[in-house]
């Protein structure tokens, strides 16, 4: 299988969407002070990045 730009970039897109959904379901119900806001917000910006490399794809 050959790993070409728009691979790399799907996977990535699907590794960081999946990463996003585990921190803000770590910060929605394992931390329940102030903790929660910053994974919640992490999650939030995993998934502004994986929506920039989607964009990226065909581009690059």
């Amino acid at each position: 299988m050959a790993m070409n730009k728009n691979t790399v970039l799907a996977y990535a897109t699907i590794i960081m969407i999946i990463v996003g959904v585990g921190m803000i379901a770590l910060g929605a119900f394992k931390y329940d002070e102030v903790a929660g806001y910053g994974f919640g917000a992490v999650g939030v910006g995993f998934f502004a990045v994986a929506w920039v490399f989607n964009a990226l794809k065909g581009r690059v």
